[in-house]
């Protein structure tokens, strides 16, 4: 179930339990901005095929780094 957060929970989840950053933003954007460390799944192939390789143990931070 998706639970919103802050700036500081992202950080402690990064770095306590290695959680991981996934930016849905389009491929060409990704490429221009996003966090060290995150993995791009466009939203619009957002599912259960595309996330396949996310570990299941782990916290997932689902993003969208979007100046509008």
């Amino acid at each position: 179930m998706p639970t919103p957060i802050d700036r500081d929970d992202v950080q402690r989840l990064f770095r306590e339990e290695h959680a991981q950053l996934v930016e849905v933003l389009p491929a060409d954007e990704f490429e221009g901005e996003h966090l060290p460390g995150a993995i791009n799944i466009p939203l619009k192939t957002l599912d259960a095929e595309s996330t396949v390789s996310l570990d299941p143990q782990r916290p997932v931070i689902v993003y969208c780094h979007d100046y509008q």
